[in-house]
Parts: C-alpha cells; sequence; structure tokens
C-alpha cells in the first residue's frame, strides 16, 4: 500500500490520468488485506444531481468496477432499484447494523422550511414521509466519516442562494458538533472526491482548512497556477470572451477561488478547464457561490491601497472578506508594478472606482494625509483586529513622484522602494 507522503504527492500532481486510476487499486488492495470493504451510503437531498453525475464519470477504473472492487455502496438515491419501503428499511438496516464503520457522502442543501417538508428522501407504505433533514440527523450521528460533496452540500451553494424559499443550509449546519469534509465544486471534481474519499478510507480524515477542505486541493488560488497570470501581471485584459489575455476584468474569480483546476483540469482526461475554453472562472468551490460571485462577469471589486501597487490575490480577498485567509500572500509594496497600478487607476471598469483611486494619488502627490476611509477594507482583518501599519519609503515624496510617472505613457524606469514589507489578514 502506497505511504500517506505518496497518497499526497499522487493527490498535488496533475497527472496526465485519472486519479482513480492510480488511487482506488490501491485503496482496494489495502481493504483487500483487511479482508472488508467500507460501507457508503450516498444521500441526495436538495440537490441537481450532478455531483453524483461527475462522480460517475470517473474512468480507470469505473463506477462499476469502484463499487465492485472498493467500496459498498449501499444506498444511493439515483443509482438503486429499490423504492419506497423497501428502500428506506434498508437504509435505516445498513445504519444500524454498521454504525460507527460507514461513509456518510451528502449531497445538496438541507431544507429547513416547514421542519424540512421541502426535502423528501422517500415515502413509506402508509405515506408518511422521511424529510432529508430527519434523514441526514439520523444517518451523520451515525457513520464514522460525513462527507459534503458539492458546493451546495459544503457551503449551501445554488439552492440556498438569496432569497432561498426553502429555507436550504449546508450539511454542517445541521450536524452541529459532527466533523464534515467539504469537498465543493458546481460540481466537485472526480478526482476531489475520489481522493478525499481514499484518504478518509486509507488514513482518516485529511488536513482541512478553515472552510473543511482538504488542503490537497483547495490549498491554492486559481490564479496562483493560472497560465494567463503572466497577462495580469503585464496589464494585458481581455474585454470580451474569447479574447487573448487576463480575464479579470470580464469577471473572473479566480484571484479568490482555492482550487487546482488549473493544473488538474476537466473533460475526462484532463483535457480542458474553463479559463482554458476562453470563460472566466466563476469562483463555484468558494462559499460565497453564487450571490457574491454574481453577476459572473463583473469583475471583483478593486481596493484602494494607498502606496501599495497589488496584485489580484490582494485585490479579491480583500474585497471579498470572508474569503480572504491570507492577504499578504501575493501583496508586495513596491512601485515595480507600475503598470497594474495604471490600470486600477486608469482602466477599471467598475463604477467609480478609477476616481477614487486617482484622487488617492492626487491626495498623496500634494501631501495631503490619506483619510481612514481610502483604508477602509484593509486595515482591519475580517474578524477587526487591526493589522500593523505598512511601513513607509524613507523619501516619501520621492515615492510618490516615481508612482506619478507610472500613470503617464512615457513610464521611465522605477527603482524598488528601500523597504519591502508583506502583510497578512487575520482569520
Amino acid at each position: 500500500m502506497i505511504t500517506r507522503r505518496e497518497f499526497l504527492k499522487l493527490c498535488l500532481s496533475s497527472a496526465a490520468l485519472s486519479l482513480s486510476g492510480i488511487l482506488l487499486p490501491k485503496v482496494a488492495e489495502a481493504l483487500d488485506e483487511r479482508g472488508e470493504k467500507v460501507t457508503v451510503i450516498w444521500l441526495e437531498m436538495m440537490t441537481c444531481t450532478g455531483d453524483f453525475l461527475s462522480f460517475a464519470n470517473t474512468l480507470n477504473p469505473d463506477v462499476e468496477q469502484l463499487i465492485k472492487d472498493t467500496i459498498n455502496l449501499e444506498f444511493q438515491n439515483t443509482m438503486m432499484a429499490a423504492e419506497g419501503e423497501l428502500a428506506l428499511q434498508h437504509l435505516y438496516d445498513v445504519a444500524s447494523r454498521e454504525e460507527g464503520r460507514y461513509i456518510l457522502v451528502a449531497e445538496g442543501t438541507v431544507p429547513t422550511r416547514d421542519n424540512g417538508f421541502y426535502g423528501i428522501t422517500g415515502y413509506y407504505e402508509d405515506g408518511t414521509p422521511l424529510k432529508d433533514i430527519d434523514a441526514v440527523k439520523f444517518l451523520g450521528k451515525r457513520a464514522k466519516h460525513v462527507i459534503a460533496i458539492g458546493t451546495c452540500a459544503s457551503f449551501g451553494g445554488p439552492y440556498a442562494a438569496s432569497p432561498n424559499p426553502s429555507g436550504s443550509v449546508p450539511v454542517h449546519k445541521v450536524l452541529k458538533g459532527i466533523q464534515v469534509i467539504n469537498v465543493p465544486g458546481c460540481p466537485a471534481h472526480p478526482d476531489w472526491f475520489v481522493g478525499t474519499l481514499s484518504h478518509v478510507i486509507l488514513y482518516g480524515v485529511p488536513s482541512l482548512d478553515a472552510f473543511g477542505r482538504p488542503r490537497m486541493f483547495y490549498r491554492h488560488t486559481i490564479h496562483d497556477f493560472c497560465p494567463r497570470r503572466q497577462h495580469f501581471e503585464n496589464g494585458i485584459f481581455a474585454k470580451e470572451p474569447g479574447d487573448e489575455g487576463c480575464l479579470f476584468q470580464i469577471g473572473c474569480k479566480g484571484p479568490v477561488t482555492y482550487s487546482d483546476c488549473p493544473t488538474r483540469k476537466w473533460n475526462s482526461m484532463h483535457l480542458n478547464w474553463p479559463v482554458g475554453a476562453n470563460t472566466p472562472c466563476i469562483g463555484c468551490v468558494s462559499p460565497e457561490f453564487p450571490d457574491r460571485m454574481s453577476p459572473f462577469f463583473a469583475h471583483l471589486q478593486d481596493v484602494n491601497l494607498p502606496n501599495i501597487n497589488v496584485n489580484a490575490s490582494l485585490i479579491g480577498k480583500a474585497a471579498i472578506g470572508t474569503a480572504a485567509a491570507a492577504i499578504g500572500t501575493h501583496a508586495i509594496v513596491s512601485a515595480a508594478k507600475g503598470r497594474i497600478f495604471r490600470h486600477l487607476a486608469e482602466s477599471s471598469e467598475t463604477k467609480d472606482v478609477g476616481k477614487e483611486l486617482e484622487k488617492v494619488v492626487e491626495e498623496k502627490l500634494s501631501g495631503d494625509k490619506i483619510s481612514d476611509e481610502d483604508m477602509q477594507g484593509v486595515e482591519k482583518s475580517p474578524s477587526g483586529s487591526e493589522n500593523k501599519s505598512v511601513a513607509k519609503p524613507e523619501n516619501t515624496a520621492k515615492h510618490c513622484e516615481e508612482i506619478s510617472r507610472e500613470l503617464i505613457p512615457s513610464r521611465p524606469k522605477i527603482k524598488r522602494p528601500k523597504k519591502l514589507v508583506t502583510r497578512k489578514l487575520r482569520r
């Protein structure tokens, strides 16, 4: 059996073959040595079934071989032939017999309005409904591990979007006090789920981030490894879908979206991904999706940051707020990136943002003190705690003059400030 270190290297790599083709045989081998297979109960609630259909496209081995060799899939709304009283009785029998040993995979949100009547798992012979909220509570409390697959189950997603008439909530808000592993995506990539399921079976709960997502798949932003990153750095921005250049201005949410889509890709054998198909990332794995990621073709709001030339990571994290985990990772106080600052100050398509940034520059050039409003959103972390102020260059007037030169076409060569400071927002 592969070691955990080897396992993580496989998950983090962008292999040409499907991850399932490498991991699942190893999992089957390990389970064969133990003389048992792991029982899995897959509960579909308020969902479009997209996450199961994504998982069903797992190749090498396919789903049939997975079920035969690796897991005992005892309940799955879409695949099973049984229905009604027979299906529900089997569900309860399995949960009771395998209590403390089975893995619950929950797909979709949990409707809570009118005592959960808007989500029904099935009906008994007498017409009594088994509501989703009752089913997930019963199964979640008895499971060894709970995996929420898809953005709806993880964070609410489209079904919990405003105005949310069914009162839908993500799984972890119903299973309070129970560890829920979130594997978001709309839908989730098959590798993300297969890798997480394999880790849970072989090694237990993987390393999770603050949103309960496995770090092996959701550690870096889309922007970090985007093949169009150099276009952003060089100020080359697409004006319409299909144009060459960075898609930030036409709505790409890559700066605030944590997943490995650029390196793993989609389409069965890892052939392509949204940005590769000339459409912006819509941030479907994010806790804010879709409400705070909409409109999909409107770019993230810019941030007033006097004296700082910022990249997309800082812009997005400071603007979104709850998605801000480490604002200092890519935010460097440097006048060397004047092209980006010039773009934000003069070419932004977001209403009034350019004017506000110009105002900041004018105040700085005139020697006026920057107001508290100008620093709003960057002086405090999402938790409200204050960060240390950015160290200013020794010669402020000269530094501001250098920034102003960046706003004119000639753009002479700029000297870096003597001090380079990074900052991080605390959670």
